[in-house]
């Protein structure tokens, strides 16, 4: 019977042992239920009493228990497993995901200022380094400034724009490859530039307008104005004439050197020059060579490469483009042409910077009337110009006019007057 009991209270999971006031209840129900009569024998054995009381209490427990049950809702144990269901899964990853959503910003304002010792080294340093930075390009500015004022190539570009008619894309071509070499003192080669064109166009004008010019900026004795037919005449050694242009370029780089500037050496006729002449004047522009002799312009003229520039000219000139941009590219291919051209004679003419002198207006001509006619002390009737620069030879291409020889006879005709 014992085990009978146990195995009841295991049954319906009871943890503790009835109390003493449950069993008196117990005994009265079964007392009311049970009817006494102390006079008739007992029908049931001890053993039977025994089993109908724990079943009683049994069901007087579980009526109990249930009861309870149904007034308030059971807590789940503590020591009971728990059952995963991936609804749960779910509300604890919506949990985290809003978690995670909060972004936390920084008061705008700081507490406390640092202190002295955690502030950084560093920046002092940051702001000399800047300054002296400033500094140098500040000075290499003003440097390349001073070289450019140094000689006048402000002066000298107005100059030409105002005595040189007709060659604005030419001149600006010069000026910018002397404005680019004398920035600076120092260089790895010398300055060649070839300027070209057909007769009558201004070449010699614009090398005596520049040997002018930098004999006044730089002094007489840093300027060469060199005369092929005149200082190297055909009876004259070609030897010999190599030698002594050789010998004067010397004396004046050398004084230039101490001077501290870039002379300049302006060879007019070079079309008339030999080969000997040409083969010094090709040493004279290798980069092997000393400090002082590096430091030099050569403005060679002539009239080599005409017929090209002739012919490029009479061919564009009916072109419906007259934008800079086409001009531009115009001349570079006339200039490539000029230099290829000649570097087949010698090569001196592959290492010079070819600047190209196109062909002249009527309108341009009638300038150079108005120009010398002013400069004679001529009233310059517009009449009378047109006149007179009508009978000058002329090409017709693409509705316009250019002059065979230039402005080349404007001076013999206005002396006729």
């Amino acid at each position: 019977m014992p085990k009978m009991r146990d195995n009841d209270l295991s049954n319906g999971g009871l943890e503790s042992q009835v109390d003493e006031e449950e069993e008196g209840e117990e005994e009265e129900e079964e007392k009311k239920t049970t009817p006494f009569n102390p006079s008739s024998p007992s029908l049931f054995s001890p053993q039977l009493k025994a089993m109908m009381r724990i079943r009683n209490k049994y069901q007087a427990l579980k009526k109990r228990r249930i009861s309870s049950n149904s007034a308030a809702p059971a807590t789940p144990r503590a020591n009971m497993p728990e059952v995963f269901t991936f609804e749960q899964l779910a509300e604890q990853k919506k949990k985290n995901r809003r978690r995670k959503s909060r972004v936390l910003f920084p008061s705008d304002s700081r507490k406390f200022l640092p202190k002295e010792k955690e502030r950084s080294r560093a920046k002092p340093f940051l702001i000399l380094f800047s300054i002296i930075v400033f500094l140098q390009v500040y000075n290499a500015i003003e440097n390349l400034d001073d070289h450019v004022v140094k000689y006048d190539l402000e002066g000298l570009e107005k100059t030409l724009g105002r005595e040189v008619f007709g060659q604005k894309r030419g001149v600006d071509t010069l000026m910018e490859h002397l404005r680019d070499y004398l920035s600076t003192y120092s260089h790895k080669r010398p300055l060649a530039l070839s300027v070209h064109g057909p007769s009558g166009v201004g070449k010699s004008h614009l090398g005596r307008l520049l040997t002018r010019h930098f004999r006044s900026v730089v002094g007489d004795q840093l300027v060469v104005q060199y005369f092929a037919l005149h200082n190297c005449p055909p009876s004259e050694s070609p030897g010999r004439c190599a030698a002594e242009l050789t010998a004067r370029v010397a004396q004046v780089v050398a004084r230039a050197e101490a001077d501290e500037r870039i002379p300049v050496v302006v060879l007019d006729e070079a079309h008339a020059m030999r080969p000997p002449v040409l083969n010094a004047l090709l040493e004279l522009l290798q980069p092997d060579q000393s400090n002082e002799f590096l430091n030099v312009v050569y403005v060679l003229l002539g009239s080599l490469g005409h017929e090209e520039i002739i012919r490029h000219v009479l061919q564009n000139s009916s072109s419906s483009s007259s934008s800079s941009s086409f001009w531009k590219s115009q001349e570079n291919d006339m200039e490539d042409v000029i230099r290829s051209s000649l570097a087949e004679q010698h090569p001196l003419w592959a290492e010079v910077d070819v600047v190209a002198l196109t062909l002249l207006e009527k309108s341009h001509v009638v300038e150079c009337f108005l120009e010398e006619m002013t400069r004679e002390g001529f009233y310059p009737d517009l009449g009378h110009v047109d006149q007179l620069a009508g009978e000058l030879s002329y090409y017709s291409a693409g509705g316009r006019q250019y002059s065979q020889n230039g402005c080349k006879q404007v001076v013999a005709k206005v002396n006729l007057l």
